[in-house]
């Protein structure tokens, strides 16, 4: 029998009975939860279910008008997203001032590579509004004088195109999380290193004070830890002898926009799922259709011997043959 996996998300204030409140109605309809997790952050209560409602006793409109009441009667909002539920999906892509990987996400939605709309960019400075334009995308500007978000604004613009995912395309900001909790394991970023090494702000200076030989990006889901959330697919590259930040962003900038593309894709395709913090193929998927790290260029490159043990073996084979 199959399953059919609905997501439902609880943020507000953390009350006594809560949970119980909502998991005894879930039981009640003949739904059954399949996964639970629960935080709270600055005061911020999230709890986010996996449930299945393949046998459910009620209609969707019927469970989400149930969940809405509780929600009211408890002063909470609760979301609700069965699969598949839109032929069509919503990204908002949120960007600051570097144009490249919104060039890549726009090039290719223009293509029809993407399976999904790019129906708003949000930025928190107006630089790239010419570039949405051109493709015709509608631009919000919710930054202040100094580029700091409105993030009411923000939250309002994400309603309203309802969209199923966002994508920070280098924007330079780092989310509440009011925002985080509302749209947890649908908000990716492309951050300028191979995490967990030098997270946060100047990543690529970082990398070149460290001196590193090899440096790369990783584009990953957003938790409200600073890139520490899931890793979804890294690219590396070499770093040349006395390479300045400025060179390490030549030639990290083009990855960016591959590996954001990928994962992007990857999410899209529902080809990962999060589970204990990590990224996984789901069953059946082929590892080969996607390139999560190397390229297969990059891994033939890669040495395979010695490999522990497999010199011994030789020797034990040799010594046995001059025995004969």
């Amino acid at each position: 029998m199959t399953t059919e996996l609905t997501e439902i998300t609880v943020i507000g204030d953390d009350d006594t009975g809560l949970i119980a409140r909502v998991t005894t109605l879930l039981f009640e309809q003949g739904i059954n939860i399949e996964d639970l997790d629960q935080a709270v952050r600055e005061g911020l209560f999230r709890m986010s279910m996996t449930v299945d409602t393949s046998e459910m006793e009620c209609s969707r409109d019927h469970l989400r008008a149930e969940l809405a009441e509780l929600g009211e009667d408890l002063g909470v909002e609760v979301q609700v997203r069965f699969p598949n539920e839109r032929e069509t999906r919503r990204i908002a892509v949120l960007v600051t001032k570097e144009s490249h990987c919104l060039e890549a996400l726009l090039s290719a939605w223009a293509n029809d590579e993407l399976g999904a709309e790019i129906s708003v960019v949000i930025g928190n400075h107006d630089d790239l509004e010419p570039l949405a334009a051109s493709h015709g995308v509608p631009f919000h500007d919710v930054g202040g004088e100094g580029g700091q978000p409105d993030e009411e604004e923000l939250l309002e613009h994400l309603a309203a195109y309802d969209v199923d995912l966002i994508v920070l395309a280098r924007y330079m900001r780092i989310l509440s999380p009011k925002v985080v909790f509302r749209y947890e394991d649908r908000i990716i970023n492309i951050h300028p290193s191979l995490l967990p090494s030098f997270p946060g702000a100047r990543a690529y200076e970082q990398a070149r004070q460290e001196g590193v030989r090899i440096a790369g990006v990783t584009a990953h889901y957003v938790t409200t830890d600073l890139d520490q959330g899931p890793i979804i697919t890294q690219r590396a590259f070499d770093v040349p002898d006395g390479a300045g930040v400025e060179d390490l962003e030549r030639r990290g900038q083009p990855l960016e926009a591959e590996a954001l593309l990928e994962a992007v894709r990857l999410h899209l395709d529902r080809a990962v799922h999060v589970h204990r913090g990590r990224t996984h193929l789901r069953d059946g998927v082929p590892p080969e259709e996607y390139q999560l790290g190397l390229s297969p260029a990059a891994r033939r490159a890669n040495p395979d011997r010695p490999v522990d043990g497999i010199g011994e073996a030789v020797r034990v084979d040799e010594a046995e043959e001059s025995t004969d």
